[in-house]
């Protein structure tokens, strides 16, 4: 595993691992390698696999910046601007070097559409910058689906020690693709809007949630985001919107539909420059939710956002 110079491009390499201890060999010779190059680094993978990395690096892992992916990317629409860019952000000068695991074994077929379409956009995300981000996939947990998909979002692909340029690149396929139609709930409970009723629609989301029971903290959390993608939708979606919300085992669902296309695939996975006003609404739905999907089309937009019971 080779370590480029820091002023070389963007390098986003996936290694397939079948067991502990191709896991800890491989993703400890990619950290001693930045150790010894000076490269600021971090770890976010879920919490075992961090425990493993740490008992592999001893003294070494004193230096790395560690944290637990299944917190910090529950929703994986947060972990661009939030984990990623936060860390290589503070980082400006040199090569960063990152490993993320945002695919595990745990991801529900709820949340590997938009799992799959953040591995995909990491590359438009860091284009021509000096970031290393390696990705880590279980070859014996993930089903091959996953597996196939991170062909096309990897541009090189490490499997058994040895590293390949993969054939399959395509990252834009895999935003496509995952770029599915949103089917509305049979129960959802629904209120069409427009400006003149933001207020309205926003008491309506927090009243259901609350005898659903969310929690008083999390009824904030989803009136400000009702009130986001709401106000969105009357700025930028043609002036109006049909909001609906229905419960699931475990969580809430949140939805808001207008006539709007979003053109930016990274549109609320940017951090937002110093100083700038405004565009910070769906980049805020994505840091107060647990999982956000996006369907966007020449016929509208669709955002939906999951809340934890």
């Amino acid at each position: 595993m080779s370590t480029a110079p820091a002023n070389e491009a963007f390098e986003h390499p996936a290694l397939f691992y079948r067991n502990e201890q191709e896991y800890t060999q491989q993703t400890g010779a990619f950290l001693r390698e930045g150790l010894a190059a000076g490269e600021p680094m971090a770890v976010a993978v879920p919490g075992p696999n961090l425990e493993l990395i740490k008992d592999e690096l001893g003294v070494d892992a004193r230096s790395i910046s560690f944290l637990d992916m299944t917190e910090v990317g529950r929703n994986p629409g947060r972990i661009i601007p939030k984990v990623l860019k936060g860390f290589a952000d503070a980082h400006p000068t040199g090569r960063v070097r990152i490993i993320g695991e945002p695919i595990w074994a745990g991801r529900s077929t709820v949340e590997y559409p938009a799992c799959a379409q953040h591995e995909a956009l990491i590359n438009a995300a860091f284009e021509g910058r000096a970031v290393t981000i390696l990705c880590p996939y279980d070859q014996t947990r993930l089903d091959a689906a996953a597996l196939a998909d991170a062909w096309l979002t990897h541009p090189t692909i490490i499997s058994q020690g040895r590293e390949r340029a993969s054939d399959d690149y395509d990252w834009q396929a895999i935003v496509a693709r995952y770029n599915e139609p949103l089917v509305l709930a049979p129960d959802a409970a629904v209120f069409a809007f427009g400006e003149a009723e933001l207020r309205s629609v926003r008491n309506f989301a927090v009243d259901h949630a609350s005898k659903w029971g969310l929690d008083a903290v999390r009824l904030e959390d989803a009136k400000l985001a009702v009130a986001e993608l709401t106000t969105n939708s009357v700025v930028h979606g043609g002036g109006r919107g049909l909001f609906a919300m229905w419960s699931e085992p475990g969580h809430l669902v949140f939805e808001v539909r207008d006539g709007g296309r979003l053109s930016d695939p990274l549109a609320g996975r940017r951090p937002p420059a110093q100083g700038q006003f405004g565009g910070r609404g769906l980049l805020l739905v994505h840091y107060i939710a647990d999982l956000v999907r996006i369907h966007t089309g020449e016929n509208g937009t669709t955002i939906r956002f999951y809340l934890d019971l």
